[in-house]
Parts: structure tokens; sequence; C-alpha cells
């Protein structure tokens, strides 16, 4: 059974869609992919949500058996929903939104050839947005995360010892992110961007770069996930750079720490002073109404000032942006790069991470998660943000 308080906001969700739809012209909403079905109903299953412009949701399942309540309705393929609309006295919409980018080919036209609407539009586009904008219940979830995020970070040097690699390392992390009520799963938007749990980055391997849209690379274990940890040796002088996801409920939070085996030469330390430099002033200026792309020229600013734009977001391949949305996705919006046309909005919730590449050395900078206010930025994710000695 859904909590009162999660059906409240399912409710006021569902209100943003339809005053939205409206504003479009829409007459109905369907949903089909997982993100969008769990954002609109709290829960993952097999079918479709509709939502019409006015009035009340409906949801079409093949599978699990034993979902109940009101407009539920249990279906073996799409094409009894006409059938279903009009039994009900539901009209079919001349205006249907479809998860364009996100269904198949097949689906999609599927579905265009069932209800036969006169226009389609895109609701990929629609829900993207809306999710853009946190509700109450989202917040409380993230809070959750961000605790259980900074308590498997407390961990981290215990799980460390002298000779491993960076690969055995993310062995241990990992299980400590279980054991703290990590969900295990890492959700990105976009084809391309598996990842498992999160990201560590130690030494050379820091400078190789990614075919995934992420701000940092690494080689990977295998080339069919070419990201993060590839077996260095975490020697002295080494840089190790933890990403792991704060995916401790369906809310992730995304926090990066930077550690330490032996010392580290004074530029990597001063590309960290740099990056939290960058944080801190963010934090002191972001409001609402803030340009996205504006956050994004103050890293370069502090960057180029400090001559470090050799190693800003990469050396062999540099990432074009300082930030993003999160929320059920990791890759969500806002998106905080030069090209943006956002601004910033009260209920955001986005990464920020200016980081430096250090050749040879590995990875330093500071990733934390933060909620815009109607005052300014909350940092919702808090750990140590100096380099953390290991030994």
């Amino acid at each position: 059974m859904i909590q009162q308080e999660l059906m409240n906001d399912l409710k006021l969700r569902w209100g943003r869609m339809q005053q939205a739809m409206q504003q479009m012209g829409a007459d109905g909403c369907l949903l089909a992919g997982g993100i969008n079905l769990y954002y609109t109903t709290g829960q993952m299953y097999s079918g479709y949500f509709y939502l019409p412009a006015e009035g009340s949701p409906r949801f079409f399942i093949k599978r699990p058996n034993g979902c109940e309540g009101e407009g539920v309705t249990y279906i073996r393929k799409p094409e009894q929903m006409p059938e279903l609309f009009a039994a009900e006295g539901l009209p079919m919409p001349e205006k249907l939104l479809l998860e364009a980018d996100e269904l198949s080919y097949n689906d999609y036209t599927r579905l265009q050839a069932i209800f036969q609407p006169k226009e389609t539009g895109n609701a990929t586009t629609l829900m993207r947005r809306l999710r853009e904008i946190k509700t109450p219940y989202e917040i409380s979830q993230f809070r959750l995360s961000a605790e259980r995020h900074a308590q498997t970070y407390a961990e981290i040097p215990a799980c460390f010892r002298p000779g491993m690699t960076d690969l055995e390392l993310q062995y241990e992390v990992e299980k400590r992110m279980r054991q703290n009520g990590s969900l295990g799963l890492f959700r990105a938007f976009g084809p391309n961007m598996d990842i498992f749990m999160g990201s560590i980055l130690a030494g050379e391997n820091a400078e190789t770069p990614s075919p995934f849209d992420f701000a940092l690379g690494g080689g990977g274990m295998d080339a069919s996930c070419p990201l993060g940890a590839n077996g260095t040796r975490l020697k002295e002088g080494t840089a190790v750079m933890i990403d792991m996801a704060g995916n401790y409920t369906a809310y992730i939070t995304d926090m990066t720490r930077v550690f330490a085996v032996g010392k580290l030469p004074e530029l990597a330390y001063r590309a960290h002073q740099t990056a939290l430099a960058i944080q801190h002033e963010i934090e002191q200026t972001a409001r609402p109404g803030t340009p996205c792309a504006e956050l994004y020229n103050l890293a370069m600013a502090f960057t180029e000032k400090a001559g470090l734009s050799a190693y800003f977001m990469g050396t062999k391949q540099q990432a074009k942006f300082v930030g993003h949305g999160i929320g059920l996705q990791i890759n969500e919006l806002p998106v905080l790069m030069p090209r943006s046309k956002e601004l910033l909005e009260p209920n955001m919730v986005f990464a920020l991470e200016p980081k430096y590449v250090i050749p040879g050395i590995g990875a330093v900078g500071i990733e934390n998660s933060f909620l815009v206010t109607e005052k300014g930025l909350e940092k919702l994710t808090h750990f140590n943000e100096e380099i953390i000695q290991l030994s």
C-alpha cells in the first residue's frame, strides 16, 4: 500500500502534469517507461499510465499480479485500451503525448496506430521538465540518501589496505554501500550510459577519456563498460577520487571525495583548494533566477585565474559542464554548462562538481548535492571536503 504522504505527493505531480498539458493543448499523456511510471505511481510495473488533461489517471497493468485500486485495469496488450476507454466513457485524445525519446520505434508507432491521434507530442520533454522541480516528498528522499551516503564515505578509510588496487578498494566500498541500504542500481538518462554503482579513479587512469557523458572517464574493467576503476595499483603519491552513487532511496545524491595514498604534489592540493573556492563562491552567490551558464563561467574564471585550465574537468578530454540535475536519474536537468539558457528555480536539486585531473597523480576536486531554496542553496551532502589521507 502506498503511504498517504506519497499519495498526496503523487496527486501534486498529476496536477502539475495536467496544468502543463493544458498549456500545451494536449488531451492526454501515456507513459510506459519505468522511471516515469515510478514518478507518477510510486511503483514499477509493466504497462501504462494514462493521465487525461482533466480527470483521474488510469493504470493499465500487464504485470505483476495483485495491483489494486481506483483506476487499475489489467490488460494483455495495449490494443485493448481503446475499448476500455469507450467502456468508461473516456474520450480518445486528439493530441496525445508519448515518450518519443524513450520508447522503441516499434512501440511508438504501435501506440500511435492504436490511439490514432490527430497530433502526437513528446512526453519525454514534458516529464524531464516537470521532474526538474522536486516535490516535498522527493526532497525528503534526497535527505535520507544524503545521510546514508555520508555514512558510507566515513567508512572508506577502513576499506583501504596498502598495496591494493582501485578495483579491490571499490569492492570493499560497494559492500558497505549495500550494508548501508544502497539499492545498487545507478540509473541514467540516455543510451550508452551504463555504470555499476559509481566510479573510483586513481593515478593515470583518471586521464583516460570515456565515450560516456560523465564528467570524468577511466578505462573501466572491460571494453563493454569503459568507465571507472581499471586495476590501478594504489601506490604512494596517488590521488583516489571516489564518486559512488548515493542511491539509498530512489532519489540519487551525488557526492565525490578525494583520498590520498601518501603525500601528493603541491599542484594537486592547490587544484583541490581551487575547487573548494569555486564551490564556496557558488554557495554564496547562487539564487533562484541565477543563470546556470553563469555558474559554469564562474568556475572557469576561478580556474583560469589559478592557471589550471589545462586540468579542468579532464586533460585528454574535458567535460564542458560543471554540474547537473539529479533525481531518479543521475543526469537530470538542469545542466550547468556555458550554452545553458536555464535559470535556477526553487526546489531544483543539482550536483556541483568542479574537478581537476593531475597527470600521473589522479583527480582532485569536490562534488556535492544542492537544493535550490527561495533564499539560495542548501547543501544536502555533508562530509569532510579536504583531501583525506589513507594509511
